[in-house]
């Protein structure tokens, strides 16, 4: 078909109804039409030319323009024209301006029409990539409604409406299937803008779904009243999340639950049966995490904050329950409260607490060389250490009965003569292993730490002084890892171990200028 006999306005309405079926702007379909038209004609004057295409936007009317730059000597005559000559033709034309020519119109053959399909194509799919991409990208965290159009190899292509979106095997429910024209609610989990156009995943899987569906169930939860403070889930299986209520008239494991189950039942019913225990959130971490172990009954919590663990003791027929069927109770429970959780029965408790209590007063009877009774009654005072035995009050040791006045006076100065005698052997220790005493005159440093420094190979302020605070005291192979040390305090000796650098240098910039001094004295001398 001729372009010149083309019906133009049918072209600007194909070009319309191409960008509404699409969803995309109708001047990007209209420009790649003008691309096609010029590639087809470069096709039939010369690749070599410079072309260009206009489709008028009101009339449809193609125009086609050869295009040259006006210069003072030709070096491409397909693409350039003298100057002289282009004056001829406009006298405002000037060196690097482009002339303008027209040109006939042309026929589409076969292979030209086939190749002006495949750019219309292309770009008419490149545009509705990009608007895939930017309607999307903006709603990661959303739940989505589609219907599922295939399934490839365990994962399931779902269709939006308006794109495409793929769930993984790994974010179904176990032993989920889908279907084609089955409709299926997910979450957005991510939106990337890849070489094949964008590609929107699904999950059902993850614990924000569970939260969003609890927001469309619960009224409360949508307006803020209530908040999800966390989710846990062994999805298909069991979930727990953590609820709190801003409002004190409120009670936000009851709303969440609702009416007879009602609200909670269309979250189970959503997510295959999986069992969900709903649970009020409270900032004291023992009480939270009692909470988060039921059914199981707790009798005790021990929290170790620095190592962020909890021991709980249960009774010895509530251990399986606390537990849970392959760990899942007591492994949702620390998901969801980001504690690591040691459960022990009643019976394991009592068994270690007498270890360690043995393990006390075996220690006190060879540091202070006290009998057993004495030694059990510093253990069961809580005194855990020799240090505390040292340099507590003189009243506290008093306090404990059967104590007086002599007796904690005499335990105390056997304590101080026990870290005395250890003190020394790490001093000797350390002379041993060559570290230096300028290294042991570091104030933060104690003995124990010097062996350990000589054990590491620093024996030098210079060997010191090349760590860094992390390498000190936090990494796995730290010198100093063991010792309860801060940052601040691992920079204090580092740069104590390098304040001699600094005065290196100080004195080197007085000798230099000493001597600039001897020597101008001596030019004076020889004027």
């Amino acid at each position: 078909m001729a372009v010149t006999t083309a019906n133009r306005l049918e072209l600007l309405q194909v070009a319309d109804a191409v960008a509404r079926e699409k969803s995309i702007d109708p001047e990007i379909v209209v420009e790649a039409l003008e691309e096609a038209i010029q590639r087809t004609a470069k096709a039939t004057y010369g690749a070599e030319h410079m072309i260009s295409a206009q489709i008028d936007r009101k009339t449809g009317d193609i125009s086609l323009w050869r295009l040259r730059e006006a210069v003072e000597d030709i070096e491409d005559a397909a693409t350039q024209i003298p100057l002289s000559e282009a004056q001829e033709m406009n006298p405002d034309v000037e060196v690097g301006d482009l002339i303008s020519e027209p040109l006939p119109p042309i026929d589409f053959g076969r292979v030209s029409a086939q190749s002006a399909k495949q750019i219309i194509f292309q770009k008419v799919r490149d545009a509705e990539r990009e608007r895939q991409f930017e309607e999307y990208k903006d709603r990661k965290g959303e739940i989505i409604n589609g219907l599922v159009k295939r399934a490839e190899h365990g994962n399931v292509v779902v269709d939006l409406g308006r794109a495409e979106a793929v769930m993984r095997r790994d974010e179904l429910l176990p032993r989920e299937t889908f279907r084609p024209g089955d409709r299926v609610r997910a979450y957005i989990l991510d939106v990337r803008r890849e070489n094949r156009g964008p590609q929107i995943f699904l999950s059902r899987t993850h614990p924000n779904f569970m939260a969003m569906l609890f927001a469309q169930e619960v009224p409360e939860v949508y307006d803020g009243i209530i908040e999800i403070r966390a989710v846990a889930r062994d999805p298909g299986s069991r979930a727990k999340i953590a609820v709190i209520s801003h409002d004190s008239s409120i009670d936000p494991v009851g709303a969440c639950v609702g009416m007879r189950g009602s609200r909670v039942q269309a979250v189970v019913n959503e997510l295959q049966g999986e069992k969900i225990d709903i649970i009020p959130f409270t900032s004291d971490p023992a009480s939270f995490i009692v909470s988060a172990l039921a059914p199981a009954d707790v009798m005790k919590v021990v929290l170790d904050e620095d190592q962020n663990r909890i021991e709980v003791v249960v009774p010895d027929d509530q251990l399986s329950l606390a537990i849970g069927r392959r760990g899942q109770n007591v492994r949702l429970a620390s998901q969801l409260s980001g504690w690591d959780i040691d459960i022990l029965t009643e019976e394991e408790e009592s068994e270690r607490r007498q270890q360690e209590f043995k393990e006390r007063s075996d220690m006190f009877i060879e540091a202070l060389d006290v009998d057993e009774m004495i030694a059990q009654l510093l253990v069961a005072e809580g005194f855990d250490s020799v240090d505390e035995v040292a340099f507590s009050p003189l009243e506290e040791l008093e306090e404990i009965e059967g104590f007086d006045a002599e007796v904690a006076e005499e335990l105390q100065s056997r304590a101080q003569d026990h870290l005395l005698r250890i003190e020394q052997a790490h001093d000797e220790k350390r002379k041993e292993l060559g570290v230096e005493d300028d290294v042991a005159a570091i104030e933060k440093l104690t003995p124990h730490m010097l062996v350990k420094l000589g054990e590491a190979g620093v024996k030098t302020l210079d060997d010191l002084g090349d760590f860094a605070s992390e390498e000190l005291i936090s990494d796995s192979d730290a010198p100093l890892r063991e010792f309860d040390l801060t940052l601040d305090d691992a920079n204090e000796i580092i740069m104590s171990a390098r304040a001699h650098w600094f005065d290196d240098k100080e004195e080197v910039t007085a000798g230099e200028g000493e001597g600039g001094g001897d020597e101008a004295v001596e030019e004076e001398a020889q004027a």
